[in-house]
């Protein structure tokens, strides 16, 4: 009896010892270089966005924040390097749409758990341009939806990528505007940009930052920002919803997330700490050279964001038809 109340005792004491050691390594993170994972190449909006973050981190705690870029796979090869790694806090993800939400409805079998991730903050979101050919016989959302519904499957969009916010974007309008647009995807706006100045196809969900310019320079027309509100950037250009499509709301967005396990205390300090950055003149200067909006707010917040973009997404892939891969 007394030689297993001194083993109940021993295992108590190693249990609260671990706990402590926890807690304590909690506190001092961190203490070697933060890996963040980029599930897209460099010189991305990601990876722009990413290594801004990386270095206000740096500043702060005094160690490095590493980008590993590790593109393909509409991100889950990336997506996957973050998942498997250990959750002690030293490797982080920049997610996205893609990595936590559209791809679990486009293929058959992940090879991550997209719900294996604790979440930590939204950074930012950068809004979409429904762009348009100059030459097409309508200047705006309104004159377009009349124009297609006279000439069914006339129309087409580009998007950079099946699944991405830009095909989604098309679709959320094709639903709410009972209009039939062919969805033309391409690998960026590289290839989808000359394809719309030249008329291959008619409109384009293009991000702010390279739609924009060609807005400005007469060469293309805006008739839509995807966002709730206006951009700051551009705040004549009207949003789809105040055009007749209330709750239209869709943006490519950018949160830190972690491997399943990553301490709460450390969870709680970085989400702490990205908050702080966002409230920064500087970094949201940093933010607007990309196109890109701050966002941050709390773990809930950003849990909150995806549960509500999961059930939303799965109907909108569905109603693309798009063949599971």
């Amino acid at each position: 009896m007394r030689f297993s109340s001194f083993r109940a005792l021993l295992s108590i004491g190693l249990v609260a010892a671990s706990s402590l050691a926890l807690a304590q390594g909690a506190r001092d993170w961190p203490t070697q270089p933060v890996r963040i994972v980029v599930p897209f190449q460099a010189g991305s909006a990601t990876d722009l966005i990413t290594r801004q973050v990386g270095a206000g981190l740096a500043k702060e705690y005094g160690q490095s924040f590493v980008v590993e870029n590790r593109p393909g796979a509409a991100a889950m090869i990336g997506s996957e390097v973050a998942a498997r790694a250990s959750g002690d806090g030293y490797t982080l993800l920049m997610s996205g749409p893609a990595s936590m939400v559209t791809n679990r409805f486009l293929y058959k079998k992940l090879s991550y758990d997209p719900d294996a991730f604790e979440k930590v903050a939204v950074v930012a979101i950068t809004p979409n341009i429904l762009l348009s050919n100059p030459s097409l016989p309508f200047k705006t959302l309104p004159e377009m939806v009349a124009y297609a519904k006279a000439n069914p499957g006339k129309l087409s969009y580009a998007s950079f990528g099946t699944g991405t916010t830009s095909h989604i974007a098309g679709e959320m309008l094709k639903a709410a505007a009972g209009i039939d647009i062919v969805h033309v995807p391409y690998k960026g706006a590289g290839e989808a940009i000359p394809a719309l100045l030249s008329g291959q196809v008619s409109m384009y969900f293009d991000t702010i930052m390279t739609g924009l310019p060609f807005v400005k320079a007469g060469k293309l027309r805006a008739l839509g920002m995807s966002t709730a509100r206006r951009s700051p950037q551009a705040p004549e250009i009207p949003t789809i919803a105040e055009q007749g499509y209330a709750g239209f709301d869709i943006a490519p967005w950018y949160g830190i997330v972690a491997p399943k396990g990553t301490p709460a205390d450390v969870v709680v300090k970085l989400n702490t700490s990205i908050n702080k950055l966002l409230a920064t003149p500087d970094f949201r200067e940093k933010l607007a050279v990309t196109g890109a909006e701050p966002r941050g707010g709390s773990v809930n917040d950003f849990t909150a964001m995806i549960n509500a973009e999961i059930p939303r997404t799965e109907k909108l892939v569905k109603q693309s038809g798009v063949a599971l891969q």
